[in-house]
């Protein structure tokens, strides 16, 4: 059996966003392949110790928070006395604490790094940050990143680049295609000739600005799931556009979210910045056979969605070009079902999650010499 300790800010149920299903997969994931995973994160609620499935989370109270990264005081012991008894410590990047808590380690142990994204927003704070981050991703024995396209247009991993292997992210198909059809039918009846669909949090990275720009004066519905901090702007944008076919639906249930997954026309995902290393969401729409509309940001959204192959790939932030593909896509239905077959077959050949999962296992097997 080996121990995996998984290390990152948050977790479920207090999150719900692309990194703690990522975790979370390889986590249940890793039970069929001889591995015990316990997730080390913070939490602003009570600290303990719970069962998730068939995995442990631990948490520690969060002290303190700067810049979206939480701090905790009481984190170090805990910290230390899991990593003990850990064969393997997975961290999660980024997270700038948790190279401190990385460096408070008197016996180190071996350590893989999944590196989901540059840090994009925080410049001023990176400069800062960069001594400890460099030595930090210096210190840990292999660095995993989601794409081969993230890991070269990254300055950060091309720093590192010999330490740096690709494993994709992967989703379980049982964790879909399990629809209530009184679900689907009440979904159908609203919206009976199709519609785009975006999935994912509210945040200045999605596009979902360029996406309400580009559907000025379209007629087919766009259904937005999802909520977050910048919900009340978009809504009033919306409004002031005069653009009434987008429907706000808020965050759903999985149920809801997979039955709208296998009812849409199109996935569509505007992300216009590198905060976007890769698009889960896309995964779930390749995974139902939706074509898939996204822009080149040189990330993992373009690994994914090959332009003209499992869908269309657009310039970003340019409204005008993601609303001639989405036109594309409404106005020829045999080509966006050709597109979606497409996506769903590239999606078995690369994305399922137990393939990441089963390279994630090599992998801990290769540092421990078994």
């Amino acid at each position: 059996m080996i121990k995996v300790l998984h290390c990152y800010k948050t977790y479920y149920p207090d999150t719900f966003g692309g990194i703690e299903q990522v975790i979370y997969q390889l986590a249940e994931g890793g039970s069929n392949h001889n591995i015990s995973s316990t997730v080390f994160t913070h939490t602003p609620k009570k600290a303990g110790v719970s069962e998730l499935d068939n995995h442990y989370c631990v948490r520690s109270h969060t002290s303190f928070e700067i810049a979206s990264t939480p701090f905790s005081f009481s984190s170090f012991q805990t910290f230390r006395e899991l990593a003990q008894k850990a064969d393997i410590i997975h961290y999660h990047f980024p997270y700038p604490f948790m190279d401190v808590l990385h460096f408070s380690l008197s016996n180190k142990k071996p350590s893989v790094l999944s590196y989901h994204s540059d840090i994009v927003k925080q410049k001023a704070l990176l400069k800062l940050y960069a001594p400890l981050m460099n030595s930090f991703l210096k210190s840990v024995d292999c660095i995993i990143a989601a794409s081969p396209n993230y890991v070269e247009s990254s300055p950060t991993l091309q720093r590192f680049k010999n330490k740096v292997e690709v494993i994709p992210y992967g989703l379980n198909k049982e964790f879909y295609h399990n629809n209530d059809p009184l679900v689907i039918e009440r979904w159908r009846a609203r919206f009976p000739n199709g519609f785009f669909l975006f999935v994912g949090t509210f945040r200045y990275y999605k596009g979902l600005h360029i996406l309400i720009e580009a559907a000025k004066n379209s007629t087919y519905p766009i259904v937005v799931i999802g909520a977050g901090p910048i919900e009340a702007e978009l809504k009033a944008q919306a409004k002031q556009l005069g653009v009434d076919n987008i429907y706000f639906l808020g965050a759903l249930e999985d149920s809801e979210k997979s039955a709208l997954l296998e009812l849409c026309t199109c996935l569509v995902f505007p992300s216009h910045l590198r905060s976007e290393a890769f698009g889960i969401s896309l995964l779930e729409g390749a995974l139902y056979a939706k074509p898939l509309i996204s822009s080149e940001i040189g990330t993992g959204t373009t690994y994914i969605n090959i332009d003209r192959v499992t869908g269309l790939v657009v310039p970003p932030s340019n409204p005008r070009a993601l609303r001639v593909a989405m036109d594309e896509i409404w106005d020829n239905p045999e080509q966006a079902k050709i597109l979606g077959k497409a996506a769903q077959d590239r999606f078995e050949t690369l994305f399922t999650a137990d393939k990441m999962v089963d390279s994630y296992s090599k992998l801990y097997k290769s540092l421990l010499n078994m």
